[in-house]
């Protein structure tokens, strides 16, 4: 296989800003980059969503975070919020697991919850986000199962706000166990156009990024 071009690369990235300090001047320049750079989406917080949509309209997609970065959410109030992102012109949802559901061995709750947050998205892409740095190998394989049987379009290695980002070994256990139909999402540290590319090479087929631009 060819290796992909820089422009290639680029359709997999999603342009990122979740700081709690992003003003709008920040927003902007991420959309401004995502519209030059033609990456696959921004992601953002939820606040910006109906603002850069009335701004940019569909020059760019949409995507925003739901019970993040903690998880610990109740079910109804991540649906809510994924209701009103949608409302406001998001494209694509990424959702934190409970994670403390993960540590008292209720994956049958993790799943439900992603299958409730699939069925508000509906045909809207769901990344999950499992922040892969707290947990075991045992609960990334179950994790894996639940991502799988709720529904989910991806599984997603991490907020990039927890103790670790992304790994090449948490990539390769998700490759192993996640469903045909789902795809990898890496996230958490990845900073270089090398990393960028390793990540791509492990099978994943988004990448948050916040420094997009330095790719060049």
């Amino acid at each position: 296989m060819e290796p992909m071009t820089l422009q290639e690369m680029m359709r997999k990235i999603d342009h990122t800003q979740l700081k709690a300090f992003a003003s709008w001047e920040d927003i902007e320049r991420l959309c401004e980059e995502a519209i030059r750079f033609q990456t696959a989406s921004v992601c953002v917080p939820p606040a910006y969503v109906r603002r850069i949509h009335e701004t940019y309209g569909d020059r760019l997609r949409i995507c925003t975070v739901v019970g993040f970065p903690l998880g610990y959410s109740v079910t109804a109030a991540k649906a809510e919020e994924a209701k009103q992102a949608l409302r406001d012109g998001c494209s694509e949802i990424d959702m934190v697991i409970n994670i403390g559901d993960v540590k008292n061995g209720r994956f049958d709750r993790v799943e439900e919850e992603i299958r409730t947050l699939k069925a508000v998205c509906g045909e809207h892409i769901l990344k999950v986000i499992v922040e892969a740095c707290y947990l075991t190998r045992e609960e990334k394989i179950a994790v894996c199962r639940a991502v799988t049987d709720g529904g989910a379009d991806y599984i997603k290695t991490s907020t990039g706000f927890g103790t670790g980002g992304a790994t090449r070994e948490d990539v390769e256990l998700f490759r192993a166990h996640i469903g045909r139909n789902v795809k990898i999402k890496a996230a958490g540290g990845i900073a270089t156009r090398e990393e960028l590319e390793l990540f791509l090479s492990l099978g994943c087929d988004r990448v948050g990024m916040s420094r997009t631009a330095e790719l060049q």
